[in-house]
C-alpha cells in the first residue's frame, strides 16, 4: 500500500486555460490513499526540508540533476489488441488497413492466452511511456476483453476497458452474430468488469460500438440503452476518412450527416469520447458542442492512413473538450508524448493549409490535452490531469541529461534530452516535448503508487509499490 510521501523538486503541469505551470522548486505531500494532501510551491533548493506537523515520518522522493515530476499522461484512444501491429500500415487507408491487418489478428483474441502475452505487453509498455490512464478498445471476446481489465487493475494503470460491437460489414469470422447477440455479450463484458472494480476506483467499463458502418440501427440503439441504463462511458469512431464518410452516407441516407448517426441513436452526450472528429461540417460542430460531446484528436494515426489533419483549434474554440489518443495500431507509437509532438505538427500543417496562425498549437496547449484535456474527455478532471490538492497522485518522473562542462569528463547517455544550462524552464519543457520518450520517464506512479521505474525494479508495470 502506499504510505505518506513527500515529493521535493521541480514541478511542471497545465492549467485550466492551457499555458504551463512551473514550481522550480516545491514539496507535495502525498496520503496514504494516494491523494495529494498539501502543495508547497517555495521550497529552499539547498537541499533541506522541514517537513509539516505529521508527516515526519513521511518518505521523501527527491528529483536530483535536471528533471520535474509532470502529471501522468492520458490516453482517450487506443486499440489494445492492435499491439502487435503496430508500425504496419503499408501504403493502406482505413478501410483496406481493416481488412488487411487489423480484423484477422483481433480475431485471434479467442485465445485467452494470446491475449494475456499481448495485453501485458501493451499495459508494461504504456506504464513505460508515462501513460497512467488508457481508454481502450479490446474485441469482440468477453473472456479477453475481462481479462485486459484485469491486468490493468494488477498493474495499477487506470482504464476504460470496453468489448467492441460490431454486427454487420465486418468479416462472418469476426463479428457479432446478431444486434441482440452484441447487446448482451456487451451487457456481460459490463458486469464482469465492474465486479473486478466495483466502485470504478481504477477499472471501468465502457460501451463501444466499433463505428457506425459496422453496427446496425439496431445494435447502436440498444448499446445506446445498455450505457444508459448501466450509467457507463461510450466510446466510437466518427469521421476519420473521406471513404468511410461516403460509407456511413450510403448506409444511413435519411442522416443529415456522420454525427447525425449517432445522434439519432442516442450515443452523444457528455460521457461518449468520439475519436478522430477530422472532417466535421460546422453543423456538426455544433452539435458536439451543445451534446457536450468529447474528442480523442490522434494525429500520428491519421498522418500514418493518410486521413486528414484534424482543425484542433476550430474544436476547442466552439468548446469541445478535446484529448490525445495513440490509435495504435493506426498510429505507431504507444506515447502521449509522441502524440503531443505530432498534435504540434499536425497544428502547423493545418495552418498552413487552411487555418491560419491561430491554427497553430503551443507546446503548453500540447501537455493540456495530453494530461488536463484527456481527464476532462474521461470525466476524471476532479481525480487526475493536473497536480492540486485533493487529486489523486498520478505522476511522471522525468529525467534530462545534464551536459558536462569542459573538463568535467563525459557522463554516460541517459536519454535524448540534453541540457547545456542556458536554457529557460520553458525551453527544457519544449525540449522533452520535441526530444524526449520512454527513456526520460524515469518513474511512474498511479495513485501514489509506484507502477514502473527505469531501473528494472518494476519494469513489468505490476509489482511496484511506492
Amino acid at each position: 500500500m502506499p504510505q505518506k510521501t513527500v515529493y521535493l523538486g521541480p514541478f511542471v503541469h497545465t492549467t485550466p486555460n492551457r499555458d504551463l505551470d512551473i514550481c522550480e522548486s516545491g514539496a507535495v505531500g502525498v496520503d496514504e490513499q494516494g491523494k495529494i494532501a498539501f502543495i508547497e510551491r517555495s521550497v529552499s533548493q539547498d537541499g533541506s526540508y522541514s517537513p509539516k506537523q505529521g508527516w515526519e515520518s513521511a518518505k521523501v522522493v527527491k528529483i536530483r540533476g535536471q528533471g520535474f515530476f509532470f502529471p501522468g499522461f492520458i490516453d482517450t484512444h487506443t486499440h489494445a489488441p492492435q499491439f502487435p501491429n503496430a508500425g504496419l500500415f503499408g501504403s493502406t487507408t482505413l478501410l483496406s488497413w481493416l481488412e488487411t491487418y487489423t480484423f484477422p489478428t483481433e480475431s485471434r483474441f479467442s485465445s485467452t492466452s494470446f491475449a494475456h502475452r499481448v495485453y501485458s505487453r501493451v499495459i508494461s509498455r504504456l506504464l513505460s511511456h508515462g501513460t497512467t490512464t488508457a481508454a481502450y478498445y479490446a474485441t469482440v471476446h468477453v473472456p479477453a476483453t475481462t481479462l485486459l481489465a484485469e491486468l490493468c487493475l494488477k498493474a495499477g494503470q487506470r482504464a476504460f476497458v470496453g468489448r467492441v460491437c460490431m454486427d454487420t460489414l465486418s468479416p462472418d469470422y469476426y463479428r457479432d452474430a446478431s444486434a441482440d447477440a452484441g447487446i448482451a455479450a456487451s451487457a456481460e463484458s459490463v458486469s464482469a468488469i465492474r465486479a473486478l472494480d466495483p466502485k470504478g476506483d481504477l477499472v471501468a467499463p465502457i460501451v463501444t460500438p466499433r463505428f457506425a458502418p459496422s453496427c446496425t440501427s439496431p445494435a447502436m440503439h440498444g448499446l445506446a440503452e445498455l450505457a444508459k441504463r448501466e450509467n457507463v462511458r461510450i466510446q466510437t469512431h466518427v469521421s476519420e476518412n473521406d471513404g468511410e464518410i461516403a460509407l456511413v452516407k450510403k448506409l444511413f441516407p435519411d442522416s443529415e450527416d456522420y454525427v447525425d448517426v449517432y445522434a439519432t441513436h442516442g450515443l452523444l452526450g457528455d460521457t461518449t469520447v468520439l475519436a478522430h472528429a477530422i472532417h466535421l461540417s460546422d453543423r456538426e460542430v455544433k452539435v458536439l458542442t451543445e451534446t457536450k460531446t468529447k474528442v480523442a484528436h490522434c494525429p500520428c494515426s491519421n498522418s500514418c492512413l493518410t486521413s486528414g489533419a484534424a482543425g484542433v483549434r476550430r474544436l476547442m474554440d466552439a468548446g469541445v473538450d478535446v484529448g490525445l489518443g495513440t490509435d495504435v495500431s493506426g498510429g505507431y507509437s504507444p506515447s502521449i508524448l509522441e502524440e503531443a509532438r505530432q498534435a504540434l505538427l499536425v497544428s502547423r500543417h493545418v495552418a498552413h493549409n487552411s487555418g491560419g496562425e491561430r491554427a497553430k498549437l503551443h507546446v503548453g496547449e500540447a501537455l493540456y490535452l495530453a494530461t488536463r484535456g484527456g481527464a476532462k474527455v474521461l470525466g476524471l478532471e476532479e481525480r487526475v490531469g493536473a497536480f492540486e490538492v485533493g487529486m489523486e497522485w498520478d505522476a511522471i518522473r522525468v529525467g534530462l541529461d545534464e551536459v558536462p562542462e569542459e573538463g568535467e569528463g563525459e557522463r554516460e547517455l541517459e536519454g535524448p534530452v540534453d541540457i547545456y544550462g542556458h536554457e529557460s524552464w520553458e525551453d527544457k519543457v519544449a525540449k522533452w516535448v520535441y526530444c524526449g520518450d520512454d527513456r526520460n520517464t524515469l518513474a511512474v506512479w498511479v495513485k501514489g503508487r509506484l507502477v514502473h521505474e527505469r531501473d528494472g525494479k518494476t519494469s513489468n508495470g505490476v509489482n511496484g509499490t511506492s
